[in-house]
């Protein structure tokens, strides 16, 4: 009864930590739109947000940890989703880490670029967002993760072109920019870029996991 109570627990904690992930890819798309318009009070309150929810995936993680650990017996059972858990922890921490960087370096983005960011940041989130119910789907419906795992590498595809029509542009067409503003620029984008390649990693852990099961 303890161990399938435990067990019980742990589900609930590792979907409570899904959507606390869900939430902050929701406050990272909008404190890109902020930062980018110049809504200072706005996006302020992004940081905050996305400060407290990283600390919440963290307590949810730790707390996901501790409990299969506490059952040494299925500590190996649970070996591959430590693994997820921790991967999908590494997405929170591009989302933090990202925001803050705009906060503290405040680069220079040309109105020229504005849709370009917002669409990479739209595509690199929407890899995260097929993710999660990808996860989800492994322990309540895993009949269902095969449809949804696609989607994950196909929106990071789409960061991947994004990134280097964006790339492209600020190089060979903002002609205007110093280069070091060009160097400054590519490396927000690939802050960005880099959270559908986390997302993809997260997808390969998770696509071993339904393998191993037999899905």
């Amino acid at each position: 009864m303890f161990k399938f109570k435990n067990t019980n627990e742990t589900i609930n904690n590792i979907n409570k930590f899904f959507d606390t992930i869900d939430k902050a890819v929701i406050v990272f798309r909008e404190g890109i739109k902020n930062y980018l318009y110049n809504h200072i009070d706005q996006f302020n309150a992004n940081l905050e947000s996305m400060a407290a929810l990283e600390d919440e995936a963290d307590n949810f993680r730790h707390q996901i940890e501790a409990n299969i650990y506490s059952l040494s017996s299925l500590t190996r059972v649970w070996g591959d989703t430590i693994r997820l858990i921790e991967n999908m922890d590494d997405i929170v921490d591009i989302l933090e880490s990202s925001l803050f960087q705009f906060e503290i370096e405040r680069p220079y983005i040309p109105v020229a670029l504005y849709s370009d960011f917002l669409k990479l940041t739209e595509l690199s989130t929407m890899a995260v967002e097929n993710l999660i119910p990808a996860a989800k789907s492994y322990f309540k419906n895993p009949e269902n993760i095969n449809e949804k795992i696609h989607r994950v590498y196909f929106y990071e595809k789409e960061t991947d072109k994004q990134a280097q029509t964006l790339k492209r542009k600020v190089f060979h067409e903002l002609n205007t920019l110093k280069l070091s503003e060009k160097f400054h620029l590519r490396y927000f984008a690939l802050h960005i870029e880099n959270l559908s390649d986390t997302a993809e990693k997260a997808t390969d852990q998770l696509l071993i996991m339904t393998v191993k099961r037999g899905i």
